[in-house]
């Protein structure tokens, strides 16, 4: 009965609406069998295996397409219905596949190879379309590559006839899941790349060929050296006809920057070039008109694609058994790194864009994202640009202050602070962003939670990686202090937990770096007090842990001024809620001091006196809590 309504006749969402309602009830049949000891799950598989391969063959037919005549009449959200619903069917035959393993694959495949090769009664694109949209789901999300029917589909793949966009995105996609097998069956990728590559000149396939593409440059890339030259080709050609939307153009250079990981120096440096001189050559043309709408989207979508390029374009690791996690240096690289020399180039570009666009927060977010992708994927590499970087950095940031410029002085806090040579320059770039945000506090950061966020994880980094920066005599140690006790009270939950982040480092320099030793003697009150105030209910609960931390690291390193603070902020009435009482305060305090050794002691100590404070203590509501 329930199998008849799951394949009630007629199309999805248009002749019948009460189909997927059934697909749970397939789910909790399996699990319960799937549940029973291996003697008695054995008995049922045998009942019920052949039910189940019954329901793929009226999943799959309900997957099908209508006619393209019927198609064409349904509305868009008939058309976005029934992609949800095949979505829904994915996920119960990956479901399924757990019950019925290999021999679901071996089934689709013979159907499929049925399908194909009988020339009495051609088959209707819907029925092979269905077919492959069952094998792809299973291959999405599960191992394949120790099933034996994989090569044999791979070698159907390209009989099929495509004479339409469902089905032609159905193989691209079907191409992509079987990406992780063709890098371990390389001699098996000529029978699809043409495919992919004739795909990508379509528009209609702009998602599923790009995609599919990226997957195969990133899976097999060591194995695709002999096509690269064509990809390269065929990429370009499609890029400078514009036929994909942005996001689509952004994965494409993102696959070629995996697939030019893996060539040698020489040639690395020849596809570069040919691939990037037409944008530099337009942002030059850019660089020298006057400023407008349509130049601005043209100079944003350039950067996009250069950062999406060196987003994936590393040179500097090699790993050439693709089972192996451990990270090999390759011998062939010699000479200057290809990346820092075409970066050289651009970066001096970027200079004469900014000198138009240094006002425009997003040109300036498109920078940044070149440099802070490829100073992650160069590392010391990218050495030589430090000092220029860091003055740019300081003119963006000085002009519009913004996260990605505070993301990108992180990066390179975090990679070449401790490095004498680097130390001037990024010790002057730290001092300006702290001094331009300092005065962004002044002026009402409740704007900025999210650059207030940004500078407090800066201001770990430093601590963590070179806490000489904190030595500065031009460092408001104290301006900073406070600045981290506010946003301790800000109601976003990142900026606080960000905060907290701040002082768990700051606190353990206190006894050697004599700045930040005496801000906190001097101002260490104000940072419980607020501490106290986010546990006693100001804060969401889930930031507790983090403000346990901030306790911890006190009793820690300044237990004797701890002592004090503590007494005389709890001796405030109603402080720091009005539902604790003394005694309650007390006991919490004395918990707190005395646990010096333990983090996860004081964490719950935490959580219980919040509760307290918010009148939740002992209630259902926190049962899990």
């Amino acid at each position: 009965m329930i199998m008849f309504c799951t394949g009630i006749p007629g199309h999805y969402p248009v002749n019948e609406t009460t189909s997927s309602l059934t697909l749970t009830f397939w789910y909790t049949l399996q699990d319960d069998i799937l549940s029973f000891e291996p003697d008695k799950q054995a008995v049922y598989q045998q009942v019920y295996r052949p039910v189940y391969f019954q329901l793929v063959d009226v999943l799959l037919h309900k997957a099908q397409f209508p006619s393209d005549e019927e198609y064409g009449f349904w509305s868009s959200d008939e058309k976005e219905q029934f992609r949800i619903y095949r979505v829904d069917i994915s996920d119960t035959l990956m479901y399924v596949y757990e019950m019925l393993g290999a021999e679901l694959l071996s089934s689709l495949y013979d159907k499929l190879g049925r399908l194909l090769t009988n020339t009495e009664q051609p088959s209707t694109w819907q029925h092979t379309e269905a077919l492959l949209y069952g094998f792809q789901s299973i291959a999405e999300t599960i191992d394949v590559n120790y099933s034996d029917v994989v090569p044999g589909l791979i070698g159907l793949i390209p009989r099929i006839s495509i004479s339409n966009v469902q089905l032609a995105d159905t193989v691209m996609f079907t191409i992509g899941s079987l990406s992780e097998w063709l890098a371990d069956h390389p001699v098996m990728i000529n029978n699809v790349l043409p495919l992919v590559l004739q795909a990508l000149g379509n528009p209609e396939l702009s998602i599923s060929s790009v995609s599919t593409l990226k997957k195969i440059c990133r899976e097999c890339k060591y194995d695709l050296p002999p096509y690269a030259a064509n990809i390269v080709a065929v990429s370009q050609e499609v890029l400078m006809k514009q036929i994909h939307k942005t996001s689509q153009c952004m994965w494409l250079m993102q696959a070629l920057g995996f697939l030019l990981s893996a060539l040698q120096v020489e040639e690395i440096l020849k596809n570069l070039h040919s691939l990037i001189t037409p944008y530099i050559q337009q942002l030059e043309k850019l660089a020298d008109e006057t400023p407008n709408p349509s130049n601005r989207l043209a100079i944003i979508h350039i950067l996009g694609l250069l950062s999406n390029l060196f987003t994936t374009l590393d040179i500097s690791h090699h790993d050439d058994d693709h089972e192996s996690t451990e990270v090999k240096k390759l011998p062939v690289q010699q000479g200057p790194n290809p990346v820092v020399v075409v970066l050289q180039q651009v970066f001096q570009l970027i200079q004469k864009v900014l000198s138009k666009w240094l006002n425009d927060a997003q040109v300036v977010e498109s920078v940044c994202a070149i440099f802070e992708k490829s100073v992650k994927t160069l590392l010391d590499d990218f050495a030589p640009m430090v000092p220029q970087l860091c003055e740019m950095l300081g003119q963006m940031y000085s002009t519009i202050p913004q996260v990605s410029a505070i993301e990108l002085t992180r990066q390179l806090v975090h990679i070449f602070a401790h490095e004498p040579a680097h130390f001037p320059p990024i010790k002057a770039l730290f001092l300006l962003v702290t001094s331009v945000t300092l005065t962004l506090f002044q002026q009402g950061p409740r704007d900025h939670p999210d650059i207030v966020d940004s500078f407090m994880q800066l201001l770990a980094q430093a601590l963590k990686r070179k806490p000489d920066l904190f030595l500065c005599s031009n460092l408001d140690v104290k301006a900073v202090f406070q600045c981290g006790v506010l946003s301790l009270k800000f109601p976003e939950a990142p900026t606080v937990k960000a905060s907290c982040g701040f002082f768990t480092e700051l606190l353990p320099r206190c006894g050697e770096i004599a700045p930040v030793g005496q801000v906190v003697h001097e101002n260490g009150k104000a940072l419980l007090q607020a501490v106290l105030e986010g546990i006693g209910g100001q804060a969401s609960r889930s930031l507790m842990d983090h403000f346990a931390e901030i306790l911890f690291a006190l009793n820690k390193h300044c237990f004797s001024l701890l002592s004090v603070w503590i007494k005389e902020a709890m001796q405030q009435d109603g402080f720091p809620s009005a539902r604790v009482t003394p005694e309650q305060k007390e006991n919490f305090s004395q918990q707190i001091l005395r646990e010096r050794v333990n983090k996860r002691r004081v964490k719950e100590m935490v959580k219980e006196f919040t509760l307290l404070c918010r009148g939740l203590h002992g209630t259902e509501y926190t049962a899990d809590y």
